[in-house]
């Protein structure tokens, strides 16, 4: 018979036979053969406040699908409407969360500082969810928001939305992956209307997440194919259509549909000057100037600033 040291060894070992790494993007995921996923520098959760210390700013938590977090800046009467912002985090498509802290902390600071109710989405995550999950869940949360116009829903409205939201003056933006998603819901928006007629005023994508085959300005092919944003791609939408050239991730490439359809009349496109991605996100707005979109498009490119600096450092001067 074994003894208890030995025996523990052995499952150790068979643990470690087993544990073999099946995708390596360090050090932002790593997805193994048996299954399992780690996201080692995924920032932690944290809970809805009624009043964040720092920014009076309350939040909350929806029971939907997907679920949302809210965050409700101080208001000078009961009655106060103000802008929404129907924000999508960033991670790749692969991690963080509308309830991890550094997007908490962000959106307490933002709301606060644009005095807007912002509804965060909680979309599914691949690789256990690939895309085009993330789109339709991000699509059904837009979709949800603005059914609150609408005198009669089959859902229970929530009072923060309806006691406050103009929506007259709808928003939607996010970051990196949020950016990319923010994008794919004002096309879609362009062509399939939303519930109650609503229209999205402005469509705010920073830093956002676009590549493709081709190498743009001073990339070369090898940069391309090799970058961290083509790995990402593969790993979150496998069966994507056309692969790094599918529209939602290469709107400017060849066959995507015109950016003329974007369903918004406003467009912010903020960059950051030491980003690899900024490049792109200037040949996204050329693109957009080209299509004969009827909207106003604004870009800004942040000097000496890195990708999502404002995620991590939100007080910032930048």
């Amino acid at each position: 018979m074994a003894s208890p040291t030995t025996a523990a060894a052995a499952t150790v070992a068979a643990n470690t036979t087993t544990k073999q790494i099946l995708v390596d993007l360090s050090p932002i995921i790593k997805v193994y053969t048996d299954g399992t996923v780690e996201r080692p520098i995924a920032s932690p959760y944290v809970p809805p406040s009624p009043e964040d210390p720092t920014t009076a700013v309350a939040s909350k938590d929806t029971a939907t699908t997907p679920a949302t977090r809210l965050h409700l800046p101080k208001l000078t009467t009961p009655t106060q409407k103000i802008p929404i912002l129907v924000y999508f985090h960033g991670g790749g498509f692969l991690m963080e969360s509308a309830f991890s802290f550094l997007d908490h902390r962000y959106l307490n600071i933002l709301s606060s500082k644009s005095n807007a109710l912002i509804i965060s989405v909680e979309y599914r995550l691949a690789p256990e969810h690939p895309l085009p999950a993330a789109y339709e869940d991000s699509w059904t949360a837009l979709k949800w928001v603005c059914s609150h116009i609408l005198d009669k829903t089959h859902f229970e409205k929530d009072p923060w939305i309806t006691n406050h939201a103009d929506f007259n003056k709808l928003y939607i933006g996010g970051d990196s992956a949020g950016a990319n998603i923010a994008h794919n819901m004002a096309m879609r928006a362009g062509s399939e209307p939303l519930p109650g007629k609503v229209k999205i005023t402005g469509t705010i994508l920073c830093h956002p997440y676009f590549w493709g085959s081709n190498p743009i300005g001073n990339e070369t092919k090898e940069d391309v194919e090799q970058s961290i944003c083509y790995r990402i791609w593969e790993l979150a939408y496998p069966n994507a259509a056309g692969g790094i050239d599918n529209p939602m991730i290469n709107p400017i490439g060849d066959g995507a549909p015109s950016l003329s359809g974007l369903g918004c009349s406003k467009l912010l496109v903020s960059l950051a000057e030491k980003d690899i991605l900024t490049e792109r996100g200037m040949a996204y707005v050329e693109k957009v100037k080209e299509s004969g979109w009827k909207g106003d498009v604004e870009v800004v490119v942040v000097e000496g600033e890195d990708h999502c600096f404002q995620i991590f450092d939100p007080e910032s001067e930048n």
